[in-house]
């Protein structure tokens, strides 16, 4: 999950496997799979940021067990 900021200034968590597109118009707008809209304060780049950072952790731990798991 990414930690995001809406639009009011609420902190939300979004699972990114959900988002279809960002859009910069001029605010932030992420739409979703399902086709809703999400207005955040973050820019597109720091969304990008945020989803490559957290595929980071997910597969260094997936690699990390597979490495674990070679040496026993």
């Amino acid at each position: 999950m990414i930690k995001i900021t809406s639009f009011n200034g609420k902190e939300f968590y979004l699972n990114p496997d959900l988002l279809y597109r960002i859009d910069e118009t001029p605010d932030t707008v992420l739409t979703l799979v399902d086709g809703k809209n999400l207005v955040i304060k973050e820019n597109a780049t720091e969304v990008v940021e945020l989803i490559v950072n957290y595929r980071r952790r997910i597969y260094a731990k997936s690699l990390q067990e597979k490495i674990l798991k070679g040496q026993e």
